[in-house]
């Protein structure tokens, strides 16, 4: 009797579609609208999932999913919302459930930068007191919108959405319903990189994962919660602005020097780990580091 008649290997389970398939999921994309979410959005739809993209700007929203819907086998499907409040989360719940009979896949990617720069040299106590103090752009207000959205609105989203997740994983065969957390090298390097709200907010999310993901395992519950952590992408929080496409473009000539990849990230670079943190059903409380070797140069 051959091998094949006898199924003695399972090469089959190795393919692409087996490994890395999203064909058929059901997603949610917070900040799905641009940058690094447009990203996701595109990696997941492209491939035969059903996305939702929310956001606070609908025409934003609307532009990418008449944009990027053209020839795919995936649907994506706008959705306004404003994450940093709990009313909204709450009605997002109540229409996704009315669509949906379970959620696979949840990524919390909305997320703000302050436009306060803060000085942190400074010629002994007196003068970092002056210019990380009393300079009166440095706020609690400024440090509390960041974390509203960059960390609470991750909590409450993933909190609020657990319900339709966990019957992705009673749904799926060998599928387990699950989280991911974008948050940022500026969360594991040690310096402020001048904007420290900013990197504080990203290194809570990045232990918000790791929290979520032990309480879930520790209450039975079978949800993976995972987070990456990308280097210099383009986006609107990197490069500015974005195109009438809602994709944004950083020239490579800029970090020649300053990662040893020698260029920014590609949207393919952010595709891959996506599919790679929301397919491998053995990863959990995780974050992955995708940065073309920036924290290599930094010395983290």
């Amino acid at each position: 009797m051959s091998s094949d008649n006898a199924r003695d290997h399972n090469n089959q389970d190795f393919t692409l579609e087996s490994i890395f398939g999203v064909k058929g999921k059901v997603a949610l994309i917070t900040g799905g609208g641009s940058g690094i979410g447009l990203m996701f959005t595109q990696a997941l739809a492209v491939n035969g999932a059903k996305v939702y993209i929310v956001g606070r700007t609908e025409d934003k929203l609307e532009t990418v999913a008449k944009t990027y819907s053209q020839g795919i086998s995936g649907e994506i499907i706008p959705l306004t919302c404003d994450v940093s409040d709990k009313s909204q989360i709450a009605k997002l719940y109540e229409h996704v459930s009315s669509k949906e009979s379970h959620l696979d896949i949840l990524i919390n990617n909305a997320g703000i930068m302050s436009g306060n720069t803060i000085q942190t040299e400074g010629n002994g106590a007196n003068e970092l007191k002056k210019t990380m103090f009393d300079d009166e752009k440095n706020s609690f207000g400024d440090w509390d919108d960041i974390y509203r959205t960059n960390v609470s609105a991750c909590y409450f989203m993933s909190t609020c959405f657990l319900p339709l997740l966990e019957k992705a994983t009673a749904h799926g065969h060998g599928w387990s319903g699950t989280i991911v957390n974008t948050c940022s090298i500026s969360g594991q390097v040690k310096t402020m990189q001048h904007h420290p709200q900013y990197n504080a907010s990203k290194a809570a999310t990045i232990h918000l994962t790791r929290m979520l993901a032990n309480e879930l395992a520790q209450n039975g519950v079978k949800i993976r919660v995972n987070s990456i952590a990308p280097g210099v992408f383009p986006s609107e929080m990197t490069a500015g602005e974005s195109g009438a496409n809602q994709k944004s473009f950083i020239p490579k000539d800029q970090f020649e020097d300053k990662v040893p990849a020698a260029r920014p990230g590609k949207d393919q670079d952010m595709a891959s780990a996506i599919l790679f943190a929301v397919t491998n059903t053995y990863l959990n409380g995780q974050t992955i580091t995708v940065d073309g070797g920036y924290t290599l140069m930094s010395g983290k």
